[in-house]
């Protein structure tokens, strides 16, 4: 037999015994974005809130940097900061010494420190329509709400009031939708007029909006088909957009968050007024933490009562807001992590590695993480059979560990 074809990296020589005898040749595969593990793919979450909610500080512990100045006045941070960050997930880690390799690249998200909202942003004030335009092009949204009390630092609006403050950044929310879809329909109502017919689909959903948003609810919570939420993602809408709850409590609360009052009615709020979630976080606490080790970070912790730090369970809750999963590649070379959606085929789980592997697609070379690492190696998960070839129609589970054949 003639020809070549590609496994992840490694173009094999076709002989008449493929599997045995094989070349490594370099492939021509240019090299990937260095800000993220795969071309083109970087989803963002946006991180908002009221002035002096701890929004700036918690960016700094996220991204591990001091990039976002956290001043104790309003619109500190007028310019969006922008910082790539880790997710955690040990998983890659304990590959890598199967894999024995030195190397892992984790997985990333992108979060964007975005000024501080106030009442009537929506309508410009606090410099809203710059603010509110960063938002619009993130992904999802972390919302940091004050669960604290400190003498030492203002609140804008004279007292801390978590839901009052959810309800203040969702109605500048709400009334910018409610904007944007009026807009929309007065130029979809001269195509439905016409007799287009996608035109008339889009109008009854607008119209189906108007009320939902002039109730005060969020984008999000409309009941709709599935057909209905892809195309109100055409619409971009603020309050369509996933959000967490990032509870900011004090130090002294963090092992006990759940008990915090503050928080307890964030909990309820969320569970009647959102399809979302929330995250208990001490953001002062997270800061302080930057410059630790990371063993003296882990004991600091431990003496504080928890044993996980509300960055991590904040990014993974993140992550998870997005509908993102994680499969690997391993090999002698490095233990890599890959971002994908959830319900993401074989090819376009290859298409993230780069985009000859999802056009050239042939199989993909699969053992679960459970089993890999339960059985210790690649050779004990074929004998054990469970290393496995899938089609174009698998769809690929969290941690998934794969090698993809591909023709050029």
């Amino acid at each position: 037999m003639s020809g070549c074809l590609k496994v992840c990296g490694v173009r094999w020589e076709k002989g008449e015994n493929a599997r045995d005898n094989f070349a490594l040749v370099k492939p021509p595969v240019p090299p990937l974005s260095s800000t993220l593990n795969a071309p083109n793919f970087m989803l963002k979450a946006g991180i908002v809130g009221l002035p002096n909610v701890g929004k700036s500080t918690l960016f700094n512990a996220l991204t591990r940097s001091r990039k976002a100045e956290a001043a104790n006045y309003p619109f500190c941070t007028i310019d969006p900061n922008v910082g790539v960050v880790v997710v955690p997930d040990e998983r890659a880690y304990v590959l890598k010494d199967i894999a024995k390799t030195s190397v892992v690249v984790p997985a990333a998200i992108e979060f964007v420190d975005i000024a501080g909202l106030v009442a009537g942003a929506s309508k410009g004030e606090g410099l809203g329509n710059q603010f509110l335009a960063t938002i619009r092009e993130v992904d999802a949204i972390v919302q940091v709400v004050r669960c604290f009390e400190d003498s030492d630092i203002i609140h804008t609006m004279g007292s801390v009031d978590p839901v009052r403050d959810i309800e203040v950044i969702t109605t500048e929310l709400v009334l910018a939708d409610l904007e944007a879809v009026a807009k929309r329909m007065t130029k979809t109502q001269k195509a439905a007029k016409a007799g287009d017919k996608e035109a008339i689909i889009e109008l009854a959903l607008l119209e189906k909006l108007t009320p939902h948003l002039n109730a005060g609810k969020t984008a999000n919570t409309l009941p709709a088909a599935p057909e209905e939420v892809a195309l109100m993602k055409l619409f971009q809408l603020l309050t369509a957009k996933p959000v967490l709850f990032a509870c900011n409590v004090a130090e002294s609360d963090l092992a006990t968050a759940e008990q915090n009052p503050f928080v307890q009615k964030v909990a309820e709020y969320v569970r009647t007024h959102h399809d979302a979630a929330y995250v208990p976080i001490s953001a002062k606490i997270e800061a302080e933490l930057i410059d630790l080790p990371p063993e003296e970070a882990k004991a600091f912790l431990k003496d504080l009562g928890v044993d996980d730090s509300g960055v991590s369970a904040l990014i993974k809750g993140t992550y998870t807001l997005l509908g993102l999963m994680t499969y690997f590649t391993a090999g002698e070379k490095e233990v890599r992590a890959w971002t994908i959606k959830k319900g993401w085929k074989a090819p376009q789980a290859a298409g993230v590695i780069h985009t000859d592997f999802e056009k050239g697609f042939i199989k993909a070379e699969i053992v679960s993480y459970t089993d890999l690492t339960r059985l210790g190696s690649v050779a004990a998960a074929r004998e054990a059979g469970k290393y496995r070839l899938e089609g174009k129609e698998y769809v690929f589970q969290d941690g998934d560990v794969a090698l993809f054949r591909f023709n050029n």
